[in-house]
């Protein structure tokens, strides 16, 4: 049986992801700087602030059976990189420092319950910038070249790696973008599907799929929709 620990858990998709889990008949740790708003039955809560090193610790050291490690906690700042530099920092200290951190904490305890996975939601905009989103595209990019990296600095031990890509979901982060969104739970669903098919990467949808299409091609063609004519 799986033990999954979820950080994030008390919204959104980390929250699918948690609910998805249970359904499936794992333990799911549901990790969350607040606690107390993690409201699922059957999981067990657990207080984590993923940049906080004593805190990542701490959780390790408590949740010593965990087989499945979902990084899902993540921040979005609107930080531009020429604007606020302490909110440049905040995206890069969750979204790439926190969650490296979380792995390196949760790497022996994979290995010594056989290696499990890791799974690391990333985003479309690991693949390209968009005004408004600067920070958040280069601690996202980070975050699949981190993903690409332990792969490989983890096999020896048979723990596999996973990123995540998605565009939209509908969630309290992208509340006040329009566009299409995807229904958390769909990327749950499609995500752990991947997992147990023992894919390298899921690309949750059209939008992702020709994003990374794009990145073949001429970048020109791609970026005329933000540059002045």
């Amino acid at each position: 049986m799986t033990t999954a620990l979820v950080t994030g858990a008390n919204r959104g998709i980390g929250r699918s992801f948690a609910l998805e889990l249970l359904a499936r008949g794992a333990t799911v740790y549901a990790a969350a700087r607040r606690p107390e708003d993690v409201d699922l039955p059957g999981a067990r809560p657990i207080a984590l602030d993923i940049t906080d090193p004593e805190a990542v610790a701490a959780v390790a050291e408590l949740a010593g059976d965990v087989d499945l490690l979902l990084n899902n906690a993540g921040a979005s700042t609107g930080a531009d990189l020429l604007g606020d530099l302490e909110r440049v920092r905040a995206d890069l200290d969750v979204n790439f420092w926190g969650t490296l951190s979380v792995v390196r904490a949760f790497a022996p305890v994979l290995a010594a319950n056989g290696g499990g996975t890791v799974v690391n939601v990333a985003s479309a905009l690991s693949w390209f910038a968009a005004p408004g989103a600067s920070a958040y595209a280069v601690s996202k990019a980070a975050n699949w070249a981190m993903s690409n990296a332990l792969r490989l600095e983890l096999a020896g031990q048979g723990t596999k790696v996973v990123s995540v890509h998605l565009g939209l979901a509908d969630t309290d982060m992208a509340a006040g973008v329009d566009g299409p969104k995807t229904d958390p739970a769909v990327v749950a669903r499609r995500t752990l599907d991947a997992v147990d098919a023992g894919q390298f990467e899921v690309v949750v949808d059209d939008w992702s799929a020709m994003v990374k299409a794009s990145l073949a091609e001429d970048p020109r063609e791609f970026y005329a929709r933000y540059l002045p004519a």
